[in-house]
């Protein structure tokens, strides 16, 4: 116990190069993580539409699968973008044992990511987001025991934050009694099923993401091995689920043309989850993963507005599914406002100690990411493998724009537009401030 207060100590303390971690500091970090996991969730909203060609005859998993590969050409290109694939390297030379944890939690995005499409299959875009957004209930119990989040944090907010998962529950209620009146298809129970399953996988995945910022890890670095995760397991799922790789490729011919909004989706995604990272490493796992969960008023919008969801169901249906997703919100919004203070922030401190102890990061490393600032240990350089990169992804991309056709699905164009707009914007305002405070640290 002594050398861990020592070791905690050493995080805490200032340097020359990173001075301690004010209160004021504090403050604008944990600002930044809520606007993080608002503009994640507008973006991991957006990402759930090209799920909607499930209606087009395509299977679940071949769907799942090209967006996973959509996935991984983003989470390769952006990193490389902003800051250069030596920057990668250089972070996992400090933290190789994050690797695994990385290509862990992959894994199980990757079998989460494909009942989500049988859950919009079974009962609708608008109905199954809330239903697998159950994943923060899990997010906050595994920051409280694992990561000593609340921890010190106080009655009131143990209260805002219990109360807020509490209302989420009751939201969840009201949309699965809405999927049992009969307007959500006639395998409701099945989707219904396979969200809250996909709920549970990304709720238990978020232990790795906190692992990996508590120790200091970039997300720009953690998401690259991530997706080789994300990518072995989706096909292995594919393989299997097809009968094998014969059948599947003539399946993925069949609908060459559709492939690349699929893939779009991906990297749509990609952008949300960045920003829900952002959120986990400053707001944490208790507030970052509710906040991101407001994708599903944004799921709510695509689906009704955009695709045209529920247009035909009985009233009753529509004001429950209304309701069900405004309650949710508003336990999001309670959790968001229960914010953290010094002390819980010094409980975050020594879990970080913990985490350097155990696996040997150098406490510099750890407190200087923890701060939002650059590690002296942490030195790049742009290389000819980085235009590769970005080169070969973007060549792939407009190779299958080439061969796209518009789906054969109604959508309300104005609106498309309008929401669309909407994601840029928030997009551009929370990069720019994310920029400005930690340059993408």
């Amino acid at each position: 116990m002594d050398q861990l207060s020592a070791v905690a100590a050493r995080v805490a303390t200032p340097s020359a190069e990173h001075p301690a971690l004010d209160t004021r500091r504090l403050r604008v970090l944990q600002t930044l993580g809520i606007v993080c996991g608002l503009t994640a969730g507008a973006w991991l909203g957006a990402a759930e539409a090209p799920t909607k060609l499930v209606t087009a005859g395509i299977s679940p998993v071949v769907i799942s699968l090209v967006m996973v590969v959509g996935v991984f050409l983003a989470r390769w290109t952006l990193p490389t973008l902003i800051h250069g694939t030596s920057y990668v390297a250089a972070d996992l030379k400090q933290a190789p044992h994050l690797i695994v944890w990385a290509i862990l939690a992959g894994c199980m995005w990757a079998v989460a990511n494909t009942l989500t499409i049988f859950a919009v299959r079974d009962v609708g875009l608008s109905v199954a987001f809330p239903l697998w957004n159950s994943n923060s209930l899990l997010g906050i119990l595994w920051g409280v025991v694992f990561f000593a989040e609340l921890r010190d944090a106080g009655a009131k907010r143990w209260a805002g934050v219990i109360g807020g998962a509490l209302l989420m529950f009751a939201g969840a209620v009201v949309l699965t009694l809405a999927t049992s009146s009969g307007g959500a298809g006639t395998n409701a129970t099945r989707g219904i099923a396979a969200a809250l399953a996909a709920g549970a996988l990304w709720g238990t995945m978020y232990i790795p993401y906190r692992k990996a910022y508590l120790t200091g890890m970039n997300p720009l670095s953690f998401i690259t091995f991530f997706t080789v995760g994300e990518l072995v397991m989706m096909g292995t799922l594919a393989i299997v689920y097809s009968g094998g790789i014969g059948p599947l490729w003539s399946e993925l011919s069949s609908a060459r043309h559709l492939l690349f909004w699929l893939m779009a989706g991906g990297v749509v995604w990609v952008i949300g989850d960045l920003f829900q990272q952002y959120a986990v490493k400053y707001a944490g796992i208790t507030r970052g993963i509710p906040l991101s969960n407001s994708n599903q008023l944004w799921g709510l919008l695509w689906g009704i507005l955009v695709f045209g969801e529920l247009r035909s169901a009985p009233g009753g249906v529509l004001v429950k599914v209304v309701l069900g997703s405004l309650i949710m919100a508003a336990g999001t919004a309670v959790i968001a406002f229960s914010s953290a203070r010094e002390s819980e922030h010094r409980r975050w401190r020594e879990a970080a100690a913990r985490e350097g102890e155990r696996y040997g990061i150098d406490p510099e490393y750890t407190s200087a990411r923890g701060a939002g600032r650059e590690s002296a240990k942490v030195v790049t350089r742009r290389t000819p493998l980085d235009w590769v990169v970005v080169v070969a992804a973007t060549a792939i991309l407009v190779g299958f724009a080439t061969i796209a056709q518009r789906p054969s699905i109604a959508i309300h164009g104005g609106w498309a537009i309008a929401l669309v707009v909407a994601t840029l914007g928030v997009l551009a305002a929370c990069g720019v401030a994310l920029w400005r405070t930690t340059r993408f640290s």
